[in-house]
Order: structure tokens, then sequence, then C-alpha cells
């Protein structure tokens, strides 16, 4: 059962023995009311996650929701979730599940750090997990996407069909993971063309489509024809632009070739679904520990390549491919280095 509610409450209705519900505050600025809902499953092991955006955007809050649904199908765990939470709520609604007696806390994206960090403490019983997090302590874990991983090979791609030689990377926010994505797709594309130029815009908001179309008609305008975008209910804005503009563009998180299929060269897919749902079954065993969980391209079934879009020729498709099998086999790695100054990644191939 799903409910909307006040600007100030929603109520979980849950599946206890009685089926009584529970009174969780919520605090949100966005002017639609945060939706939570539970659902029915093994008494004693509950499940929470905290979303930034909407549960239907077809990319990376419906990943988080879905995670938490297959950890219910999966675990038979009681589950609940609240969207749109704005970062000024984002403590109280962590410390709400808590309070409520949730197990295992999954907070969907790196900006809850701060909030994680300002919780957990307080609820010593309680697993907090950061996705796309930074933090690690005695209840505290992040999960992350090796998104350098992913972006290195669409980098490789990208840098073989621009005409440009100027390649555009949008995000919604600046912070190590997005970082980490523009690195991977700035080495994947030198490695082709070493003096190819990439620029960078962050929109300030993951949703916002006004933002996210205006950054994308810049970055075309500046002659970028190869966008990699990471954004959420926006994300489609940006492929469907670049369609319309002629640009060629990638999809995330999940698979998006049918958004804009004269655009989409692959998507970085990351099935953050079950990633989630690993946490959860380690959570449930008591094996979960207070580290940073990082999956990359060896779990092919977390993170790979979309299928690809027609302007995508075999041996561009084999190149990608060949680069993937080499960082599973361990002969491209991605080794901590400075460059300019900065704490970045740099590639080093391993030798024979």
């Amino acid at each position: 059962m799903t409910t909307n509610f006040s600007r100030r409450q929603f109520i979980l209705f849950g599946s206890a023995a009685f089926g009584t519900s529970l009174l969780l505050k919520a605090c949100s600025s966005n002017p639609t009311t945060p939706t939570a809902t539970t659902t029915g499953g093994a008494e004693g092991f509950k499940i929470a996650i905290a979303l930034p955006g909407i549960i239907t955007d077809k990319a990376w809050n419906q990943s988080g929701y879905e995670g938490i649904n297959l950890a219910k199908q999966k675990l038979g765990a009681e589950t609940a979730y609240v969207e749109k939470v704005a970062q000024a709520d984002q403590t109280e609604v962590i410390t709400d599940f808590a309070r409520k007696g949730y197990n295992l806390i999954f907070a969907h994206g790196g900006q809850f750090d701060a909030a994680i960090e300002q919780v957990a403490a307080q609820f010593p019983n309680t697993f907090f997990v950061g996705v796309n997090g930074n933090l690690k302590g005695e209840n505290i874990a992040s999960l992350r996407i090796d998104h350098l991983q992913g972006s290195y090979l669409c980098g490789i791609i990208g840098a073989s069909v621009t005409k440009s030689n100027k390649l555009a990377y949008i995000a919604g926010e600046k912070f190590p993971a997005t970082e980490g994505e523009l690195r991977g797709f700035e080495l994947g594309a030198k490695s082709v063309k070493p003096n190819i130029q990439i620029t960078s815009t962050f929109t300030g908001d993951w949703n916002d489509v006004a933002k996210a179309k205006e950054a994308t008609l810049a970055l075309v305008s500046s002659g970028a024809d190869v966008i990699y975008q990471w954004l959420d209910n926006a994300s489609a804005t940006v492929l469907q632009t670049a369609s319309e503009k002629g640009v060629y563009a990638f999809g995330n998180t999940n698979d998006q070739l049918d958004v804009a299929p004269k655009a989409v060269l692959t998507s970085a897919v990351k099935r953050l679904d079950l990633a989630i749902a690993y946490i959860a079954e380690l959570a449930k065993q008591k094996q979960i520990k207070g580290q940073i969980y990082t999956i990359g391209l060896e779990r092919p079934n977390i993170l790979f390549l979309g299928k690809f879009g027609a302007n995508v020729p075999a041996e561009v498709q084999q190149k990608a491919l060949n680069a993937k099998q080499e960082i599973v086999n361990k002969k491209i790695l991605f080794e901590d280095c400075k460059e300019t100054g900065k704490d970045t990644r740099c590639v080093k191939k391993a030798t024979a």
C-alpha cells in the first residue's frame, strides 16, 4: 500500500501481527508531499531507504526503490521508503526510520553522508548504508559501483565516434562518485585520442529538466558531439535533446537506448537493485561490516554496458568489450596518483 500524506508526516502501513500502523515524521520542502510504503515481511528484519528523487525516474532513484523491493522478495523483509528527500530533511528522515526500529537503512546518494554521520552514533543497533557514500564505521557502510570502470569504456566509444574531438559530461552534483566517473570517461577517451577535449558541467539538480536541457544545449553549442550524462529524472531530457541536435549521448544506470535510439551509443548499466539486495542479505545474516563495498566489472550482472546503438561500429564495440575484459583480468589497472597537483586515479597497464 502506498499513501500520500501531509508535508510533515506520513503513515507507514505495516503488516505487523495485529496490522497496526506506525507514524513516522518526515520533512519535505518540496511542494509535492513525500510518499511512503511498507510491505509485509519476516518479523524482526526491516529495511528502509531514503531517496533524493522520485521512484519512477527510470534511473538512480528507481533503481534504489527496486533494490529494497528485491530484498523484500528474497529475504521476506519489511520495507519502507521516502522519496524526494531534500538535503535539509535528510537527518530527520533517517532519524525517524531508526527510531521506528528499521534494522538497515539505505541513504541513496553520496549527498546523505553528513546526515548518516550525524545520526548513526545515536542508533548503534541500526546499520546505515550510504549508496555512493564515502563513510565507514562501527555501524556505517558505503556501497559503491566503480563508476570509473564503466565510464572508461564509454570514453573509448565516445572518442572513437566523435567528429569534433570534443566530449562532454553532465551530472547533478560534484562529489567523489561523479568526479570518479568523469575521470574514467576522460581516461578512456584519452586512451584512444590523447589530445581530445572533455568539458564537464554540474547542473546543481539531478531532476530539473529545464537545467538539464539548458546545459545540454550549451555543450552542443560549444562543439561537443558526444555527451555522457548522469542525472535522474532529467536524464531523458539530455538524451532527447542530443537526438534533436544530431549528437551522441550515453545512458546511465538503466539501459536507456530506447529513450533516444538515434543518439544513445550505449549505457553504463548499474544494477543497483542487485547490489542493494546483496548488502541487505549480508545485513540479515549479520555479516555486514563497517567498510566500503565497491562493485566493478568483475560482477557482470551488476555493472556492464547496455545495448549498443546502431551508430556504434562493430569494431568500436569490440574495442570496448576487449577493454572490459582487460579490466576484469587486471591487465588494465586504475591506481591512485597525482596529476597537476591533484589526487586522482590513473591507468596502469599490467606487465606480462
